[in-house]
């Protein structure tokens, strides 16, 4: 492996990541204890991640439980819960805050597949963006001989190819799993 190829691959590594994180976010009807992630509570003046303040359970495929471990927290995580976009309204029962996941319409599955379509298209950019950086470097390199460059942009092609075959991969398991009813 040359610089070349790290380069290309730390940053196609990272648009992979990125499109993870990104698909946890899509909402498929499935609780997902990912959807909490970015909200935060507001803890004695300071805001604090939900994780931080309750331990959060899946107790069927469909409902979300979180239970505090402060229980004078509760009233402000359904608060912070309400306030968020999640679209979603918690029940508290006192001890624990429920959150039913409704199934989506299929015209809704419909466009958070093509949301997914939109992730995996930025990621495949990001790829691209990557590739053409560490074509770049190799080219700018004054020590590598025109067949030494051909040979990275070969090698930065073929890594490519694999991140985007990944993306791909990724894209039709998600799909699969949106308009799965």
């Amino acid at each position: 492996m040359s610089e070349y190829t790290d380069f290309a691959k730390s940053h196609m590594t990272r648009a992979i990541s990125a499109l993870k994180t990104n698909f946890s976010k899509v909402r498929t009807g499935r609780a997902n204890p990912q959807v909490l992630d970015g909200i935060k509570v507001d803890y004695y003046g300071q805001p604090t991640p939900i994780l931080q303040l309750a331990g959060i359970k899946v107790p069927e495929p469909t409902v979300l439980a979180v239970e505090p471990w402060d229980k004078s927290s509760l009233k402000a995580i359904e608060k912070a819960i309400e306030a968020s976009d999640l679209g979603i309204t918690p029940s508290n029962d006192g001890v624990t805050i429920r959150l039913p996941f409704p199934k989506p319409t299929q015209q809704r599955r419909l466009e958070l597949v093509k949301e997914c379509k939109q992730y995996a298209e930025d990621a495949k950019v990001a790829i691209r963006n990557a590739r053409r950086d560490a074509n770049g470097k190799a080219e700018r390199d004054e020590e590598l001989s025109e067949d030494g460059v051909s040979r990275e942009k070969k090698a930065i092609q073929k890594i490519t190819d694999d991140f985007i075959a990944q993306v791909d991969e990724l894209l039709k398991t998600k799909s699969a799993e949106v308009m799965e009813i």
